[in-house]
């Protein structure tokens, strides 16, 4: 389904980091010729209120506490033997989808249309085909004509010591961005590998950002780059040569979408 163009512009709203706000997800395209997603539906836990989350749903909110505790001391050694010794206790096809189904089944049904999609680094990609719905078109490593653009998307992020469901290596991601050829418009979940991009200041970390995504940029110079992935970003936009670069924000937090014209 294309969207309806107004006049000679089409509105796009961008949305990333969604993480259970299907409240706010269902208004998302409100004023907008569509919705694009940029991935993370998935709400494992919540920093804020403990007790909401996939994470506290099976392992109890006194858990959820200790474990936010043990990331905020940065003691991330403690934190990762912690969980892991977690999810020995659970059986992924059963407990965990069971979960992960019940928070998919609420924001899948939130979708605006028409919206386009692509998976985020918390994201499980084989359980998506059984929320299909029409008027949702889900892209990864493709591309589609958005308002008279080719927008090309990429999802999932590449590997970290979190080993969060949708991590994958360097060249597999590389491929994907490959795969798109000359684009307009580049949507990605994870940001090009630049370090006010990929800085989090509040986790007063770097978050890991695509080279291959970069030489993109340099290589193809589309008119936008739009991501999340990085919730408190040193930098939330900024150009590239002819390309401007744009961290669409933490839709958990804000409920707001970003809004472009075309």
């Amino acid at each position: 389904m294309q969207p309806q163009r107004r006049g000679d512009r089409t509105r796009i709203h961008l949305v990333s980091d969604v993480h259970g706000n299907s409240e706010a997800l269902a208004r998302a395209g409100d004023g907008a010729d569509a919705l694009i997603c940029l991935g993370d539906l998935l709400l494992f836990i919540d920093y804020r209120d403990h007790s909401r989350g996939i994470f506290p749903d099976l392992f109890g909110t006194e858990a959820a506490t200790r474990m936010i505790g043990l990331k905020t001391a940065r003691r991330f050694a403690e934190a990762r033997e912690f969980v892991q010794g977690l999810w020995t206790t659970v059986d992924w096809d059963t407990d965990v989808e069971a979960a992960v189904r019940r928070q998919y089944k609420q924001l899948f049904a939130a979708f605006p249309t028409p919206a386009y999609a692509t998976y985020g680094n918390v994201d499980v990609p084989r359980l998506w085909a059984e929320y299909d719905r029409r008027g949702l078109t889900v892209l990864d490593g493709e591309t589609t004509e958005i308002g008279g653009l080719r927008v090309g998307f990429v999802g999932g992020g590449l590997r970290t010591p979190m080993n969060t469901p949708y991590e994958i290596s360097e060249e597999e991601y590389a491929a994907k961005v490959e795969a798109l050829g000359d684009v307009d418009v580049l949507c990605s979940h994870i940001p090009p590998e630049v370090p006010e991009l990929c800085y989090d200041t509040v986790a007063r970390r770097f978050e890991r950002g695509s080279r291959a995504l970069l030489e993109m940029i340099h290589r193809v110079r589309p008119r936008y780059a739009f991501f999340g992935h990085v919730h408190q970003p040193l930098a939330r936009r900024m150009r590239i040569g002819a390309t401007e670069c744009v961290n669409v924000g933490h839709f958990m937090s804000s409920g707001r979408p970003f809004a472009v014209e075309w």
